[in-house]
């Protein structure tokens, strides 16, 4: 496998601290974790879902948090009385999903219902920060374009 060696880039750039952060995780990410199952999707220009099947669980036993750039989801199934099993498919092991949002991404719902977890989340743009078009002005009284002077 060949090694991606990040620092010349690094020390040339400002202000992408984060985008090196992930991309360092990213190469350290084994794939191992797979608990629990989750899909992404785009609903929308600016909107998403995630949904995580958490069957199994109850909605007080699962907490969502979102932070500034991140959104944690965490389970911790209560402590409930010794089960006999002959056979368990169906994990009930604690967890935690971390999912690295993008700047300007908004949690805007978590809907539980049948043992699936749904949080919406959409990129709002501050106004400053949208396109906007600038009005060109064509007079000849801008004082840019006044003529100079002859002397």
């Amino acid at each position: 496998m060949t090694s991606l060696d990040l620092t010349q880039l690094s020390r040339s750039t400002v202000g992408f601290d984060r985008l090196f952060h992930l991309l360092e995780d990213s190469r350290q990410w084994t794939g191992g974790e797979s608990y629990p199952p989750y899909n992404i999707e785009r609903t929308g220009d600016d909107q998403y879902r995630i949904a995580l099947a958490l069957a199994g669980f109850t909605p007080d036993e699962v907490t969502v948090t979102a932070d500034q750039n991140a959104l944690a989801i965490e389970g911790r199934p209560a402590n409930e009385a010794e089960h006999e099993y002959l056979y368990q498919g169906i994990s009930s092991r604690p967890f935690r999903r971390v999912f690295n949002l993008a700047d300007y991404i908004q949690v805007k719902s978590a809907v539980f219902d049948n043992g699936l977890l749904t949080v919406d989340v959409v990129r709002e743009l501050p106004d400053a920060m949208k396109p906007r078009r600038i009005a060109i002005d064509a007079s000849d009284n801008h004082p840019m374009t006044e003529p100079q002077g002859t002397a």
